[in-house]
């Protein structure tokens, strides 16, 4: 499979249907309060919230909200970073916030990477990439979120042994992440055998894009990454 190259733009489209009254009246009002500062200048997680967090949690392309939303009500002690570019999306996860009261999460409604640019070195526990575009053409593949250059900026952001979760639906995008971060130096692959990346961990929240992919047939692979050394062992499944 050839290597890609950045491409400027790695989501689809921005808009779908409009937002109904109620969203989009949350989008011009709460969303100001809680999106982070744009511009250059670099980020401070430790005042992203009126509460000190004892971790920070980020999900890139979060679809309509249903993992982030329910995560980070279970967690109130982890701040969340939810990142999306699709109106209807960002929409949905506010009325959602509204609905439960959820204090703990700050969004990113624009393309994520100067929003990566800007956050600090280890400042992340855990990063989420679920179920992303695969952008399965050949002369689309430099346009999926998984890159190796990608990866190196995901290993500056996150602490030594935090996680990146990777989840598709699409063979040839499983292929693609494995191809590439299996042999990346500062990740190491959880999996010990093909239960372990067929069977979602413990904690996780279903999504309803998930729900259909299963209701068409297609199996999902759930993909943890271990944050590591360069040199540290890197040990693979036993038996996939």
């Amino acid at each position: 499979m050839p290597e890609a190259t950045e491409d400027t733009r790695f989501y689809g489209r921005r808009k779908g249907k409009p937002l109904r009254a109620a969203r989009r009246h949350l989008y011009e009002t709460r969303l100001p309060e809680l999106a982070l500062p744009d511009g250059e200048a670099p980020l401070d997680p430790s005042t992203f919230f009126d509460t000190p967090k004892k971790a920070l949690w980020l999900e890139i392309g979060f679809g309509g909200g249903e993992h982030l939303v329910t995560q980070a009500r279970t967690r109130p002690d982890v701040g969340f970073i939810g990142a999306e570019v699709f109106e209807y999306g960002v929409g949905k996860a506010l009325s959602a916030i509204e609905e439960h009261g959820v204090t703990n999460i700050r969004l990113w409604p624009e393309d994520v990477r100067p929003l990566l640019e800007r956050l600090p070195d280890g400042c992340l526990e855990r990063l989420f990439v679920l179920f992303p575009d695969p952008w399965p053409k050949t002369r689309h593949a430099k346009r999926r979120m998984i890159q190796p250059h990608r990866l190196d900026e995901f290993a500056r952001l996150l602490v030594e042994g935090g996680e990146l979760r990777v989840a598709s639906d699409d063979p040839g995008y499983v292929r693609w992440t494995l191809m590439h971060a299996t042999v990346h130096p500062s990740f190491r692959w959880e999996a010990r055998g093909p239960a372990d990346w067929r069977t979602p961990p413990a904690d996780w929240v279903r999504t309803r894009y998930e729900q259909k992919a299963l209701e068409a047939g297609r199996a999902p692979a759930y993909m943890i990454f271990r944050r590591i050394r360069p040199g540290a062992p890197a040990d693979g499944p036993q038996d996939t």
